[in-house]
């Protein structure tokens, strides 16, 4: 095991255990041990594969298991979407939870779709009503004074349904850039607003407390300044509820109506997600993907996620409830863009999408096979016979499986590119917290005489950006995390081509970031003619 020195950097600041004068107390080796001893429950035989896994740098899950495990705190989980009502007692409720999961390392996903819209009546109090936007305020001033597990700011995701009365409000919530800093916003798009938009129709705005009609929008309208905000701001992005909700494996217990902060998680009220990733950059042999290797990965890292299940410490017991009655887990790779170079194949290429194709194939069949095997060793999830798996399958221990999450810090602990993305630059800067910023080079540029396999996310055509995602959707049951990454010149039109496409391809969600949009970004190109 080697971890580069921005990797240390970053376990120095936010993973090593520290002791009461803040002292740290733990090296990298010593918290990969914590880890795998906590997440094995005793049983040594897998202990030793969970180390190996992890300090080989194959495999690391979300960042809360890494900094709770084998912890007073506990707990492990990185994703969570909680319900918000139309009533006060609920909305704060809601509030107070958050806060407290955001101060456990956890990040929250919410739809504000139920909220009454501004100037809407109260009842109790013959008042009107503030909407939707204005609760969100509330909610993102708490998660800006309370870091994620005292170690990172909270992270939230904000969905409202486009046949919300307040959709304009929410489309522009994000125009001042200082404006909900502590939010993603995304519009919750259906298949009948979809149909309008094509169609050059009107849609029906729907009063969530009434249930009916509050008059028609134009949906090229409407669509036109999604398309216009996401270019100037980076936001809203886009789900797709109806699809979401076509693939979701346990629809007889509800809709979805929300994701995780990233969007890669759909999630019930109330339910929560751990997820983890396999370094498929490790898993490249004499210029081939060496199977053999992945597929025992995939094993160990599904026994590890269904693992974190029964030790995690969760922060409510309606969360804790629900997560162990479905189980759903997040097994997704990274280092996807370094796998393409080893292996002699440009990201924007049909080869790249064949590749994609068989090894996303792989991992999600050997995951749901593994979990099957463990449903029948320990136990099916307890809502088993209502999901899709049932009839199909004897036995199944975890509802989902397969995640692409943007893996945005584990990636640099592992030195590779961020989930399913195509290098963001051979060289670039990236602020991680309080303005500190790291250089990343990329490792394998100086290898590689092949310069024109280090292909990088501006010079790739908007549309290859899709194709890759759509290919990975296939196979993923939950979703894919995906940022188009668009030079300052992109127009709307290329924002349009993203989102039209990613609707008929059928992604499920989709988010488009422009090169300048922000005068503060995470990551921003070097000078030099090879950064780009």
């Amino acid at each position: 095991m080697k971890f580069g020195s921005n990797a240390i950097e970053i376990l120095k600041r936010r993973y090593l255990l520290r002791d009461s004068k803040g002292k740290i107390i733990e090296n990298p080796d010593k918290m990969l041990k914590r880890v795998a001893k906590n997440v094995a429950k005793g049983n040594a035989k897998l202990e030793k594969e969970f180390y190996s896994a992890m300090s080989n740098l194959e495999f690391l899950p979300n960042s809360p298991t890494l900094m709770n495990a084998g912890t007073k705190l506990g707990q492990l989980s990185a994703c969570f979407v909680l319900p918000v009502e139309d009533s006060l007692e609920s909305i704060f409720d809601t509030l107070k939870l958050s806060a407290l999961i955001h101060q456990t390392g956890g990040g929250t996903g919410f739809s504000f779709s139920r909220i009454r819209p501004k100037g809407d009546v109260v009842g109790s109090t013959k008042g009107i009503a503030s909407g939707p936007v204005s609760f969100m305020k509330i909610y993102d001033k708490s998660t800006e004074v309370v870091k994620q597990g005292g170690k990172r700011r909270g992270a939230n995701m904000g969905i409202l349904n486009v046949d919300h009365p307040d959709i304009i409000e929410f489309i522009r919530a994000k125009e001042n850039e200082k404006a909900f800093r502590n939010f993603n916003l995304s519009v919750g798009i259906t298949d009948k607003f979809m149909k309008a938009v094509k169609a050059g129709k009107k849609y029906d705005l729907i009063n969530p407390k009434t249930k009916k009609s509050a008059g028609k929008a134009d949906a090229r309208k409407i669509f036109d300044l999604i398309i216009e905000m996401a270019w100037k701001t980076g936001d809203p992005g886009i789900v797709f509820l109806d699809e979401i909700n076509r693939k979701h494996p346990l629809e007889r217990l509800g809709k979805i109506e929300s994701t995780n902060p990233c969007g890669e998680v759909p999630l019930l009220p109330y339910e929560s997600c751990n997820l983890g990733s396999i370094n498929l950059s490790k898993l490249v042999s004499n210029g081939k993907i060496d199977y053999s290797r992945l597929g025992k990965i995939v094993r160990t890292a599904v026994q590890f996620l269904d693992n974190v299940i029964d030790i995690n410490k969760y922060p409510l017991p309606e969360i804790e409830k629900i997560t162990k009655a479905n189980r759903k887990i997040g097994l997704g790779v990274m280092g996807f863009a370094e796998m393409l170079i080893l292996i002699g194949i440009r990201y924007d290429s049909n080869e790249a999408l064949k590749v994609a194709d068989k090894i996303m194939e792989f991992v999600s069949s050997e995951a749901r096979k593994i979990s099957a095997e463990l449903g029948k060793k320990k136990g099916n999830f307890s809502n088993f016979k209502k999901s899709i798996w049932y009839g199909k399958y004897k036995s199944m221990r975890n509802a989902t499986v397969t995640t692409i999450a943007p893996t945005g810090t584990i990636s640099i602990l592992t030195d590779c590119s961020n989930g399913i993305e195509p290098l963001f630059a051979v060289k670039f800067t990236r602020t991680i917290y309080e303005g500190k910023k790291l250089v990343q080079i990329n490792s394998l540029f100086g290898k590689i005489k092949k310069k024109e396999l280090f292909v990088t996310a501006h010079n790739i055509k908007p549309e290859w950006h899709i194709k890759m995602q759509a290919v990975f959707q296939k196979y993923v049951d939950n979703a894919v995390s995906k940022t188009v990454n668009l030079r300052k010149g992109a127009s709307k039109n290329d924002v349009r081509k993203i989102f039209l496409m990613a609707y008929d391809l059928k992604c499920k969600g989709v988010t488009v970031y422009r090169e300048g949009s922000k005068k503060e970004q995470l990551l921003s190109l070097g000078k030099c003619k090879v950064c780009v």
